[in-house]
């Protein structure tokens, strides 16, 4: 009887700490009010943006440098009404966008067999592994004027470019997420029977995710820079009117707001669509590793 009274605190004690692990593994659902997600995510960059005008205007109406070099906010404004009244804006903005995304796409479907071979097979890896990596320090710009000789001055072109730029940091990111897989992963897959093509697909590639994820942001905004060195160099009325050529014409004709429009406009297309392709991803990918509370 008294050995059964001295059993009874431990259980109690052991239900005591599995209710707590159980308590800790438990992800918050409450449902956060708009007013703090607006508090949070909008109002900083919103205050961060008015700070930059402000020290913009201040910069002009003091006259740190002559005004044709540095023309106040409110005459880009004009600028870029311009363009919206000649209803030019959207397709200038979107044939670059459009170009850098299927660039992009294209450079996502290319790199990751080739990360995925580079990081599994050995002799690969020592051969190609350099190579990715220098491909990748390789300013994209230098890629241009060869690839005018060796294609013309045509869509084309601006893939090559933006392949070449994209591809080694969309592999070398799946490279460097695949090294941080725990081995007992891939040991796991191999005795459930996912090996080769499947092993990839159900273990490799979820594990590798956040690496991976990385890589592809990367490989994003290399994309978005190697189109913007193309298009400032390269002209053809087959090409049509982009950011980068938007901007390099404005260069020619000496209009600073012009120059100034196309900075800004390039700058704002490329975070909008870290925002509001990868950001949510990223979240998401986080959370279901337990690193993200909800709300975030």
């Amino acid at each position: 009887m008294s050995s059964s009274t001295d059993l009874r605190p431990h259980a109690d004690e052991s239900a005591g700490v599995g209710a707590g692990l159980d308590a800790l593994e438990t992800v918050p659902t409450e449902r956060v009010p708009l007013g703090r997600i607006l508090r949070q995510k909008a109002l900083p960059p919103l205050l961060g943006v008015v700070l930059v005008l402000g020290v913009w205007q201040l910069a002009h109406s003091l006259r740190l440098t002559a005004p044709d070099k540095l023309p106040a906010p409110a005459e880009v404004w004009v600028a870029l009404t311009d363009l919206w009244y000649e209803g030019t804006l959207f397709s200038i903005i979107w044939t670059s966008l459009w170009r850098g995304g299927s660039g992009f796409l294209l450079a996502v479907a290319i790199g990751t067999p080739i990360g995925l071979l580079v990081a599994r097979v050995r002799p690969v890896r020592a051969a190609a592994g350099p190579l990715l990596t220098g491909l990748q320090s390789l300013p994209s710009v230098a890629w241009v004027p060869a690839t005018v000789i060796w294609l013309g001055i045509d869509d084309s072109a601006m893939y090559a470019v933006i392949l070449l730029g994209a591809v080694p940091s969309v592999a070398n990111g799946l490279i460097s997420g695949i090294d941080q897989v725990p081995p007992l992963f891939l040991r796991a897959g191999r005795t459930l029977g996912a090996t080769g093509p499947l092993g990839a697909r159900y273990v490799l590639l979820p594990a590798a995710l956040p690496g991976y994820l990385a890589g592809l942001k990367q490989g994003w905004a290399f994309s978005w820079r190697s189109l913007m060195a193309a298009e400032l160099i390269t002209s053809s009325p087959e090409l049509g009117l982009g950011l980068g050529r938007y901007l390099e014409n404005q260069r020619e004709y000496s209009d600073m707001p012009g120059v100034l429009l196309g900075i800004v406009l390039i700058l704002v297309v490329g975070v909008a669509v870290d925002l509001l392709c990868f950001g949510p991803l990223e979240r998401r990918v986080l959370r279901s590793r337990g690193l993200l509370t909800a709300g975030r």
